[in-house]
């Protein structure tokens, strides 16, 4: 995740998360509107109601702010990933909800992650989407636990990360031309084609 100006601010201090939160939800409204290019420092600021020297106590610009957004969005996206609890009632459908509502949270910002995955984009949010998502996908398969920051050398689950992160970028880039529930419906098949996964529930003490 991007360093903020701020990491040297106990994550404790309440002041602190809620300026970064107004100036996060202010990018995403803007870049609603015009690329994240166009907006200025001045605009986030004034949008999210603190003045251009708060702004640059917290990142040094709005790329900086653009990645933390992202990356923090991306973290909570993960947790929506096709990989349903293997003692589900319906693990199939579960994982076919997850994964539309994977593609449907990307839609929604989808300006801001077209920028940051684009040509010109993030390498180090596209890393940290890569990392994210193939740690989850291992944790969800494997019997043993994953701590989030670990990057577990699994083959099988980088390959599946990288195909779904590749299939929503390229979905993202031509403007989502089909709904989460299409992509959803398309790219459910080639995950489990790809990593098959344990779908019948565990015996129950």
């Amino acid at each position: 995740m991007a360093t903020t100006r701020a990491s040297n601010t106990p994550s404790g201090d309440r002041r602190v998360r809620r300026t970064q939160t107004a100036l996060a939800r202010a990018l995403l409204r803007l870049v609603e509107e015009r690329d994240l290019s166009r907006i200025a420092v001045a605009d986030v600021a004034e949008l999210a109601g603190v003045s251009r020297s708060t702004f640059y106590d917290h990142y040094r610009d709005v790329h900086e702010l653009a990645e933390a957004a992202c990356t923090a969005m991306i973290d909570r996206l993960v947790e929506s990933l096709p990989m349903p609890a293997v003692d589900a009632e319906d693990p199939l459908a579960e994982a076919a909800a997850s994964l539309e509502a994977f593609f449907a949270s990307l839609a929604e910002h989808a300006g801001l992650y077209r920028a940051l995955l684009g040509p010109q984009g993030s390498a180090r949010v596209a890393d940290h989407i890569r990392r994210r998502t193939a740690a989850a996908i291992h944790a969800r398969l494997s019997e043993e636990p994953t701590a989030q920051d670990d990057d577990p050398h699994d083959v099988s689950a980088a390959f599946t990360a990288g195909a779904l992160i590749g299939v929503a970028s390229d979905w993202l880039h031509r403007g989502c031309p089909r709904t989460p529930a299409e992509m959803a419906a398309l790219t459910w098949p080639l995950i489990t084609a790809v990593h098959p996964l344990p779908l019948r529930p565990r015996s129950r003490s």
